[in-house]
């Protein structure tokens, strides 16, 4: 699940770890953004084999997705055949090519991308006016870096020997800054995975203004 210069190859086409307690959280957004209308458009950005996609289609999304991993969307559209999910990145102009949507997911990418300004930039693009952007990437903030180091764990968790690991490592001020400039507003965030200070993850949901 990543939008990466060097894309990742896939081991299979299951739900990863993370998708257990991010999943249903995007969900609620989703839901409550949407509340009282038919079910909308959703471009899943950085797909990867297909899990999010194919849980958000389940609850009644129309959801087009991308990936760079062509490995990756090989085993995605293996796995849900009846899903419109390409190869294709950030990078791209995604926009004239897909056109744009009530709502764009990108779960635990952005801390894989080389240049994030690009990438926003994009998903900003695929966002109709008055929609949202939904971004997910694991959490860093000061209590849970300090419990890391205490712990002895702050190789395991910024791991430079794993090949696509993580590149950029946000916290809800950056990730909120990055969303910013790039022209969304009403900013928010929810913490999964644990209690907020030492979140697995965080959610950015961001509004594209009218």
């Amino acid at each position: 699940m990543s939008v990466e210069l060097d894309a990742t190859t896939y081991i299979h086409a299951k739900p990863t770890t993370a998708h257990s307690y991010i999943l249903p959280a995007v969900l609620g957004v989703l839901e409550g953004h949407f509340a009282g209308s038919a079910k909308a458009d959703v471009f899943d950005l950085g797909c990867g084999t297909g899990g999010a996609a194919a849980a958000l289609a389940k609850e009644g999304y129309c959801v087009v997705g991308v990936d760079p991993s062509s490995d990756g969307i090989a085993k995605a559209n293996v796995k849900y055949p009846g899903l419109p999910l390409n190869v294709g990145s950030a990078y791209d102009e995604l926009s004239g090519e897909y056109g744009t949507f009530d709502a764009v997911i990108s779960l635990e990418v952005v801390e894989h991308v080389y240049d994030p300004k690009a990438f926003t930039s994009t998903m900003y693009d695929l966002v109709k006016p008055g929609g949202i952007a939904v971004v997910s990437t694991p959490y860093h903030g000061y209590l849970k870096n300090v419990a890391l180091a205490a712990l002895g764990k702050m190789d395991d968790h910024f791991m430079p020997l794993k090949d696509h690991g993580h590149i950029k490592f946000w916290s809800r001020n950056t990730l909120s800054t990055l969303l910013h400039d790039a022209g969304f507003r009403s900013i928010r965030f929810e913490y999964v995975g644990r209690i907020p200070a030492f979140a697995k993850s965080m959610i950015a949901v961001a509004e594209k203004p009218l």
